[in-house]
């Protein structure tokens, strides 16, 4: 066997060797490349497969150290993936946070235009209460009549709001 020949089957081996050895294997084949680069320039009287191979793996063993070494100053190894961040914030963006407000003015000047008992009713409801309590707070007879007076008073809010009010 031809130096050349030991050389190329020495360089299989010193791939698979720094690729076990390295995150994911990135970075195996320069590491190779410049093994055998060593062994080609320094060591030009070693023809001998027993004495290239422990010396190609301590060799790879140096530079794969080096490898992290210089991955860990570098701060590459803490680095993350800019395909892992997000592109847009968590919150809503203009567009949303504008329409957003637009809803709320609409809603603020229908509920301003209708009567006192119906913008109480809502009070009472956005409080959470449930139409018995909101009964007894307004004093109602019977729980049909608080019935009456809430499905008149969403009618009239939606009329107020318009037809578009659910499409925006």
């Amino acid at each position: 066997m031809t130096r050349n020949q030991i050389l190329e089957t020495l360089r299989e081996r010193i791939v698979r060797f720094a690729a076990s050895r390295l995150v994911g294997g990135i970075g195996a084949e320069d590491i190779a490349q410049e093994v055998l680069l060593v062994l080609y320039e320094k060591y030009p009287a070693l023809d001998r497969i027993e004495d290239l191979l422990p010396l190609s793996i301590e060799i790879a063993r140096f530079k794969v150290l080096a490898s992290r070494r210089k991955t860990h100053r570098r701060g590459e190894n803490t680095q993350i993936s800019v395909d892992d961040l997000p592109l847009v914030g968590a919150g809503p963006d203009p567009l949303e946070q504008a329409v957003r407000r637009e809803k709320l003015e609409l809603l603020e000047a229908a509920l301003k235009g209708l009567g006192e008992r119906c913008r109480e009713i809502f009070r009472l409801k956005l409080q959470g209460l449930s139409f018995i309590d909101i009964q007894k707070q307004l004093k109602v007879g019977s729980i049909n009549t608080l019935y009456t007076w809430d499905f008149r008073c969403r009618k009239e809010l939606r009329e107020r709001l318009g037809k578009d009010w659910d499409r925006k």
